[in-house]
């Protein structure tokens, strides 16, 4: 608790009592990546806020795809030795960290920490910074934000046509530095997202952390506040049949709770901590961090047209293009645009 109560009082040093954004300063870390660190907004009406990472470990179980326990790994399951789950289930890739309580029981613990006034989620650590090194004195910095639930949408507003649920959330921004300059970022929406030039976007207090609008229920990353369609991705409308929702409402700076750095090697696909101590393991891990989807049989289960509402947890940050060359992800059509649009 002395720890935790010194690094505050160090965190503020240089910086406006009022404001509710403090400098962080950490020796290892290029000093850059954290003066433009982007900061949250997440909906007035979210429900489900930040999660631990680690917690998410110690409250779930590993099973297999057609559901079976999975037995003789370390125990217990903690982020310095997940990765031991690689060895089950073809190579970890059909391992499925299923929630204790299963996902229809939506347990407390999905709705995370709600951030306090000053955007801090106290002693839960729920993100974590990676940079990739790239030619040309390139370097992405990706900034990952974790969730114990996603809560999909309603279609055309409809309760009963609530499609993309599912445990454990792993959701990112990625600024884009030439020679230690922010030239541009990426906002990760569902399964494509949004890039815009670093001057286009807003910034908190006018001043170098670009802002970010967090979708209430999906996390979904977006560049403004309002109503965003996503029918077709990558392509953001102001209505239509399958809408997020944003506003400035629920402040989060990430950086207040120390998150998680590292830099990876694209080249040899190796992680390592900026500190030498933080986990590395769980980077490594190759399954879903949620529950697999429910069968068509299960009661509650709604397929229309193929889609689902519980659906199968996502994999992790090793699995989001980090070598990517462009600012958009390889393979997806998308252009960096100089406006700030819907």
């Amino acid at each position: 608790m002395l720890y935790f109560d010194v690094f505050l009082v160090l965190s503020l040093i240089g910086t406006s009592v009022s404001s509710p954004v403090r400098k962080l300063e950490k020796r290892d870390l290029p000093a850059f990546v954290r003066q433009y660190a982007p900061i949250a907004y997440l909906d007035s009406t979210e429900t489900y806020f930040p999660s631990s990472i680690a917690g998410q470990v110690s409250l779930t179980h590993p099973e297999d795809g057609s559901g079976n326990n999975i037995t003789g790994y370390p125990s217990p399951l903690n982020l310095n030795n997940l990765n031991s789950l690689d060895n089950f289930a073809s190579s970890g890739t059909n391992v499925y960290l299923t929630s204790d309580e299963g996902i229809e029981a939506l347990p407390s613990w999905f709705q995370g920490v709600k951030p306090d006034s000053s955007g801090s989620t106290g002693a839960t650590i729920a993100s974590l910074i990676i940079t990739v090194s790239k030619p040309n004195n390139i370097l992405d910095a990706f900034y990952f934000y974790f969730y114990a639930y996603n809560q999909g949408n309603w279609v055309l507003g409809l309760p009963s046509l609530e499609f993309g649920d599912h445990v454990g959330d792993w959701e990112h921004t990625m600024v884009r530095f030439v020679n230690g300059a922010p030239s541009a970022m990426w906002f990760s929406q569902h399964s494509s997202g949004e890039a815009f030039t670093y001057s286009a976007v807003q910034k908190y207090n006018q001043g170098d952390r670009p802002v970010v609008y967090v979708a209430k229920g999906t996390h979904a990353n977006y560049a403004i506040s309002g109503t965003h369609d996503h029918t077709i991705p990558g392509l953001n409308t102001l209505a239509g049949p399958l809408e997020d929702h944003t506003d400035a409402g629920v402040f989060w700076d990430p950086l207040l709770n120390s998150p998680y750095a590292y830099s990876y090697d694209n080249s040899t696909g190796v992680f390592s901590a900026y500190n030498g101590q933080d986990p590395i393991a769980y980077l490594d891990f190759a399954g879903r961090w949620g529950d697999n989807q429910l069968p068509d049989s299960t009661p509650g289960q709604v397929d229309v047209f193929g889609e689902r509402k519980d659906v199968a947890g996502p994999t992790g940050p090793r699995d989001k293009d980090l070598g990517r060359s462009n600012v958009c992800p390889d393979g997806q059509s998308c252009s960096v645009s100089s406006l700030l649009l819907p």
